[in-house]
């Protein structure tokens, strides 16, 4: 065998050597950003009173919803003490307001009905305000989130059912009244200068509230605004019918009570 040819041999069996591994610097990762949600309360005085439903409840229960469901609760809206059959509230503005400049991603009722008892207010906000702008739509009582075809399909019946329900309930309450006008029954609370002896019974006047109501429309007369004759039947000792003290809307739906028995 040739020098050539035993060089050539060595060189093919010998040992590899492992080329060195090249470390790449680790890529730090980014955390996926939680959805921005805002929440909305409503009550009417009349619902807390009757059902004690309170805004701090519902912003409560809104509160661990969206921390189960990893959401970034960035507000909470709320609305005291106004009915849910009009748009034109305050916080609710401020809500599709904050939709439509794309600063949420979400929106988390704990009912439907705080946002509207109107199945066309409700489709409306849905469709024209949330849908329209990529914005979710939770509500904890019926378990409903737009951000799904069946769930926007849910929130249509469950709001189509809740309108039927609640003219159902008008029809009834409709009929009632006036089955008890056409007794003679006194609809109501019975009014400043008046009181009701008994059930059925017609009212009667009370001297001592009369005297009120004149000084009411006396004061009225001269000019005076509803708190200042509040103020003034305060200082004077004349006692309203109902509360502890004078309010000018009191004093108000007095004049205006009165104003229609004229007419």
């Amino acid at each position: 065998m040739t020098r050539r040819a035993v060089v050539t041999r060595a060189a093919t069996f010998a040992p590899r050597t492992r080329a060195a591994r090249v470390r790449r610097p680790a890529v730090a990762e980014v955390p996926t950003p939680r959805p921005r949600a805002v929440g909305y309360v409503r009550v009417s005085t009349e619902e807390q009173a009757r059902e004690g439903v309170s805004l701090d409840a519902q912003e409560a229960k809104i509160r661990a919803y969206c921390t189960a469901k990893d959401l970034e609760l960035v507000a909470v809206v709320r609305d005291e003490g106004l009915s849910a059959k009009t748009l034109e509230r305050p916080g609710l503005q401020q809500l599709i307001a904050a939709c439509q400049g794309h600063t949420v991603g979400a929106v988390i009722v704990t009912k439907l009905d705080r946002l509207s008892r109107r199945t066309r207010d409700l489709l409306y906000l849905v469709e024209d305000v949330c849908d329209h702008e990529g914005v979710a739509l939770h509500s904890l009582a019926e378990t409903v989130d737009t951000a799904s075809a069946s769930g926007r399909f849910f929130l249509r019946i469950m709001g189509a059912l809740a309108e039927m329900e609640r003219e159902l309930i008008g029809e009834r309450t409709s009929a009632a009244l006036a089955h008890k006008r056409s007794m003679g029954e006194r609809l109501g609370a019975t009014p400043l200068g008046f009181r009701t002896p008994g059930p059925g019974q017609g009212m009667e006047a009370v001297p001592e509230e009369q005297a009120t109501i004149r000084r009411i429309l006396t004061l009225r007369r001269r000019g005076r605004s509803y708190r200042a004759i509040a103020a003034q039947l305060a200082k004077e000792g004349h006692h309203p019918k109902r509360g502890a003290r004078w309010h000018h809307s009191t004093v108000r739906n007095v004049v205006r009570a009165h104003q229609r028995r004229s007419t």
